[in-house]
Formats: C-alpha cells, sequence, structure tokens
C-alpha cells in the first residue's frame, strides 16, 4: 500500500483533501501547519514542502502532488482506481470535469476579492485614510464583486435544480472540489438570490461521514 502524507494547513482548501482520501478510506498521514497569527498566511515552512508554500501538498511514496483539482483528479483516478469519478466518455465526465476546474478557475476569484476587500476594510489605518479605503471597498464591490457572485450563486442554483450533484445523480470528486468555494459563498458571500438547492446540496454533502471526520482531524474549514 502507497505511504500517503497530506501536508494540511489549517481553515484552508486543504480539507477537501483529507475529505476525499476519508471517502476512499486510505490511510494518511496528516502534517498541520498554523497559519501566522498576523498575515494569516501560511507559515514558511510549507516552501520546503512545495517552493509556492501553498496547501494542500500531497505526497505519495515521496512524490508531491499539487493544486487541489489535480489532486483530487489523481486521487480519484490512480489512488481510488475510478471511484467517484464518471466513466468516460459521458455527459456526467463532461459535467465532472468542468466543475472541477470552475471551482477554482472561475468561482474563487471573486471570492477571494472579497475576502482581500474586507481585511482592507477592517485594517488599522490612520483616521484620514480610512473613508478613502471604504469608499474603495464600496467601489469594488458594488461593480464587481456582487454582481460576479450573485451572478454565480444563481448559476450554481440552476445546475444544482437539474441534477443532484455536480457531475450528474452520483456524488463524485467534483462535489469535494466545489465544496470550499460554495461553503465560502454560504458563510460570507451576502448573496441575495435565492440559493435553496445549494444550501441542500451542501446540507447533504456535509453530513456524509467522511467530511466530518476530515473536519474532525483538520479543524475548521473557513478562516
Amino acid at each position: 500500500m502507497a505511504e500517503i502524507i497530506v501536508h494540511h494547513l489549517e481553515k484552508s482548501r486543504s480539507h477537501r483533501l483529507l475529505w476525499m482520501l476519508e471517502e476512499l478510506e486510505l490511510p494518511y498521514e496528516m502534517k498541520t501547519y498554523e497559519r501566522d497569527p498576523v498575515t494569516i498566511r501560511a507559515p514558511d515552512s510549507l516552501k520546503k514542502v512545495h517552493p509556492l508554500g501553498k496547501a494542500p501538498v500531497l505526497e505519495v511514496d515521496g512524490k508531491s502532488y499539487a493544486e487541489s483539482g489535480a489532486i483530487l483528479e489523481h486521487c480519484a483516478e490512480v489512488l481510488g482506481e475510478g471511484r467517484f469519478r464518471p466513466e468516460a466518455p459521458s455527459a456526467d465526465f463532461d459535467r465532472y470535469r468542468y466543475w472541477m476546474h470552475y471551482a477554482e478557475g472561475s468561482l474563487m476569484s471573486p471570492l477571494l476579492v472579497r475576502l482581500l476587500m474586507s481585511k482592507v476594510e477592517s485594517a488599522p489605518l490612520p483616521f484620514f485614510i480610512k473613508p478613502v479605503a471604504k469608499g474603495i471597498v464600496k467601489k469594488v464591490e458594488g461593480v464587481f464583486t456582487a454582481p460576479e457572485l450573485e451572478k454565480h450563486a444563481a448559476f450554481i442554483e440552476q445546475q444544482l435544480g437539474e441534477h443532484a450533484f455536480f457531475a450528474g445523480d452520483a456524488f463524485t470528486a467534483a462535489d469535494v472540489q466545489m465544496s470550499y468555494p460554495i461553503e465560502a459563498l454560504l458563510a460570507r458571500g451576502r448573496v441575495d438570490t435565492n440559493q435553496g438547492k445549494t444550501r441542500a446540496w451542501f446540507k447533504t454533502v456535509s453530513a456524509r461521514p467522511a467530511y466530518l471526520r476530515a473536519a474532525e482531524k483538520g479543524g475548521p474549514v473557513m478562516l
């Protein structure tokens, strides 16, 4: 059996890797890294694992894999021998591949901008700078962040109205990949769009025993 090590950053995307390995019921070692309490950034020690110092990083028999989507695909295709991945070619596989890339490629961008703007808004600044900073945050929110998140929330809601899960009627690694941005969207998205289907989906997947085991081992997901 392969030796698996997960380099896990607290309150981060790496919860998805723990969850995936729990779904596959594979044994693994977890090395946890704490964020800097001031900057909230990953510690420099992660750079010894991967040059970018990002998490998660998966090690399998000494070989390292980075980027959440690529890692989850490797888990499903290689470690899981095809589990939690639709057969290809198929309509389900096309949906699966789309959502595996959409999660980080499209949805995380406006969520990250909102997070950064919230940090700017709450940062300790001189009193004469604060109104300028708040004005910039309000402008970015009105012109970019809010409209983008409303658009994405409506799109996701519509898609989940057609299928129970993102790749179709069966749970796949695409649901694991989509979990982090959707949890962020629900936690701090402040989107007015009706998200009944999205909330129901998240309630279902976050109740899975593997998700709960991953949360117990890795701690809270959101910052």
